[in-house]
Parts: C-alpha cells; structure tokens; sequence
C-alpha cells in the first residue's frame, strides 16, 4: 500500500508538473504574441507617418512646380496666354494680376493642405486678400474652372469661398473682418 500511495505522489508530482510546463508554454507564447503584435503596431505607425511625410513633401513638390510655372506665365506675356481660360478676355496686365492673385489663393490652399494653417485662418486669410478688388475679379473669371471640379476639399474649400465672397459684396458696413461665420475646423 506505502509503494502505492508513493507511485499516486509521484505520478501526481509528475502531472502537476506537466501541467506547471503547459502554463508556462501558454504564457511564454502570449508574452511572444505580445511582443510581435507591439512590435506590428510600432511598424505601422512609422509606416503611416513615413506616408503622412511622404504625402506632404509631395504638396510642397506640388506647389514649388505651380509657383515656378506661374512665375514663367506672369514673367512672359506669350507664356501666360496659355492660362488664359477666364470667361472674358482680359489685358496682359490684367492676366498677370489674375495668375498673381491665383498664386495667393493657391498658397493659402496648401498651407491648409499641410496643415500649417487651420479652417478658421483659411477663412480669414481668405477674408483678408478678398478686400483686394483684382482678386474678387480673378474670383468670378474663374468660376467655370472651379465649376469643373467636384467632390473633393477643394471644391468645398471654394464652396465655402464663393459664399464668403457673396455675403462681403452684400455687406453694408465697413468692417469686413467680421463678415461671414467662420467654418470652425472640421
């Protein structure tokens, strides 16, 4: 009976251990899942802002190109004709004036874009060189091109722009800074 009850101890020892060795496996395997699930999630986050990175030195690519094209139309008269798309014809020195104006809009929109500037200053920059009468006629000459673009930021951008425009022309007071209702960012 002695030697029976010591082979239960030991067999008891042995499934115990059996089963402390299966835990330990468990846990060790969790702990390695961890690990390579956080090592996963890091990965992925470098990714992502690696592409936000990679997206916004694009933007900044993208306007160098427009200014550097838009200093050769303003600089050659010959040149800007091939941006004359404006619904009326227009002078030499208007065109210039027009592409200029389309140059500081364009600079306001990527510094959104990139997120140097928020709804809110767009708005009010935007506000601001709208004061200029030039820049309200570049506005409306454009309005067919701005017409051919839908469903984007920029659409709603001008959206919001064409708006502004109408409630500063309908304003009877000289205090155009408080004129139109800021978006608030979205």
């Amino acid at each position: 009976m002695v030697t029976q009850k010591r082979g239960i101890r030991r067999l008891s020892s042995a499934a115990a251990a059996a089963g402390i060795g299966m835990v330990a496996g468990v846990l060790a395997t969790m702990a390695a899942h961890r690990h390579t699930l956080e090592s996963l999630r890091l990965r992925l986050e470098h990714l992502e802002q690696t592409a936000h990175t990679q997206q916004h030195t694009n933007i900044a690519n993208q306007q160098r190109l427009h200014w550097e094209l838009l200093s050769k139309a303003i600089d050659d008269p010959e040149l800007a004709e091939v941006l004359d798309l404006y619904e009326v014809p227009v002078s030499p020195k208007k065109r210039r004036q027009y592409l200029f104006a389309n140059a500081l809009y364009t600079n306001l929109l990527f510094y959104y874009r990139i997120g140097n500037i928020s709804r809110d200053e767009f708005f009010g920059h935007v506000r601001g060189i709208f004061q200029n009468p030039i820049v309200r006629e570049y506005w409306h000459a454009t309005q067919q091109q701005r017409a051919s673009i839908a469903n984007s930021e920029e659409a709603e951008l001008g959206l919001m722009v064409d708006d502004l425009l109408r409630q500063l022309e309908e304003a009877d007071i000289d205090e155009w800074w408080v004129v139109g209702e800021p978006p608030g960012d979205q």
